[in-house]
């Protein structure tokens, strides 16, 4: 038996010129699956972490009818106020596995995004609508997709989801992975063929693979994300904007159809989380269009955290297996965190279905660990970076002199189809994206398979 354990704690581009990866048409049923060899026929996938990219990858192979376990070492899911956008290549991987339907019905779309001076005169503007509606950026709160996914993956006998599960130790053999966890019932120990560590930035099964290092560094800010319902529409506001000043930097955008936003801004690193919350009305008057006082606005949360450019050494450690948050960490301005982890999801299931059906080896992990490591380096990394120290610059009046981004942003404003290309470039829609199985060892396009 094939089973894989996920641990929760808290891009092929698909193009229609392909009539293998047509967007709406899973990536599999193209693909002649042959019976697995006897040594491939044990264990489970077992995954630590119930969060979107975990939940996700359970779908992905509880739709394939693949044994999947997902431990969370909470007893619910996180409901802090966390990421909100999704980028193209994200929003690809979210369609494929079904989701994005019930995802866009409770979320929405944004139509634009800009940046801003602090007076809110506008530097440069980008319009979505040219983007095709399959790769638009799909906006709603992450604790609500991973609801949606949780309730999808309900209806697949094969997954089972646990709770107040939390990981003590973890060991391996060339056979299985195990872990010890901590439960209601006591501990037990859980075997599975793989177990992969989608349990966030404290993740434990990295912890447990390499110790306290996480090369990288932190950001001095501290970052807020605050919900809140104001009404920026009073204002002319986009549905996504970032404000450019060496002190007031912030980005406010759109998260729900009912009028609740998210405003994300910097503090000083050296104040208390407490300093930072207590700060928040004087933040928002001196910083939001308008100047309002507490009585014209009404926060739904506010969450401070310290924000991280980090990458694990590797992602692949014998049967343990790194996604998303666990493996790597990056500032929130872009949405490249949380994008470029359900694209990892997307990658590494193409990696389990082809091992599980026979059609790779298990050599195809360390190309998961080699190119989406290097994907967050030359990507992910450097691309996010750039975004945020964008909005810190110090100098707002010479944006569009000292970057070229935005410069090119402002000139596309006559052309939409440039703008559009130029919108999804923003976003990593194809620099996030690789096919995994191109190292399949037995590949027939003419076949097909049912889902």
């Amino acid at each position: 038996m094939f089973e894989v354990y996920f641990v929760y704690i808290v891009e092929v581009e698909l193009s229609d010129k392909n009539p293998h990866n047509r967007i709406g048409e899973s990536r599999d049923s193209k693909i002649k699956r042959r019976e697995p060899k006897e040594k491939e026929k044990y264990g489970s996938f077992s995954k630590f972490g119930a969060g979107p990219a975990g939940l996700l990858l359970a779908l992905f192979l509880s739709k394939e009818k693949i044994p999947v376990h997902v431990l969370e070492a909470a007893s619910e899911i996180d409901g802090q106020p966390r990421a909100t956008h999704y980028g193209p290549a994200g929003v690809q991987e979210l369609e494929r596995a079904g989701v994005l339907e019930a995802i866009r019905a409770e979320g929405f779309l944004p139509k634009d995004l800009c940046w801003r001076k602090e007076n809110g005169n506008i530097i440069a503007e980008l319009q979505q609508e040219h983007i095709p509606l399959h790769s638009r950026v799909t906006s709603l709160p992450v604790n609500r997709v991973a609801h949606i996914i949780l309730d999808a993956l309900r209806h697949h006998p094969t997954a089972k989801v646990d709770f107040n599960c939390k990981v003590i130790r973890t060991g391996q053999d060339d056979d299985k992975a195990r872990v010890e966890v901590e439960t209601p019932d006591g501990v037990k120990t859980l075997e599975a063929s793989y177990i992969v560590g989608s349990d966030g930035a404290s993740s434990t099964i990295r912890k447990t693979l390499f110790g306290d290092s996480f090369p990288g560094r932190t950001w001095e800010p501290w970052l807020i994300a605050s919900n809140v319902y104001y009404d920026f529409d009073a204002h002319g506001w986009d549905d996504i904007n970032f404000v450019i000043h060496p002190q007031n930097w912030f980005m406010a955008a759109r998260i729900t159809k009912d009028g609740l936003w998210r405003v994300t801004y910097g503090e000083d690193g050296e104040l208390t989380r407490e300093q930072c919350i207590e700060r928040q009305h004087e933040r928002y008057r001196s910083m939001l269009p308008g100047n309002p006082g507490p009585e014209r606005y009404k926060v739904a949360n506010i969450s401070p955290y310290q924000v991280h450019q980090r990458c694990a050494e590797k992602f692949r450690v014998g049967r343990f297996l790194l996604v998303a948050d666990a493996a790597h960490l990056c500032n929130p301005f872009g949405g490249f965190g949380l994008t470029s982890g359900i694209v990892d999801v997307g990658g590494l299931y193409d990696c389990l279905f082809g091992i599980y059906n026979g059609l790779a080896d298990e050599s195809i992990l360390d190309k998961y660990d080699e190119v989406r490591r290097q994907i967050f380096i030359a990507q992910v990394d450097k691309l996010s970076t750039a975004n945020l120290q964008r909005v810190m610059m110090k100098d707002p009046d010479r944006a569009l002199e000292l970057d070229p981004f935005l410069n090119a942003a402002a000139n596309a404003k006559k052309d939409p189809e440039a703008a559009a290309r130029l919108a999804q470039m923003a976003r990593g829609a194809n620099s996030l994206k690789h096919d995994f199985r191109q190292y399949y060892t037995t590949f027939n396009a003419e076949s097909s398979t049912s889902e």
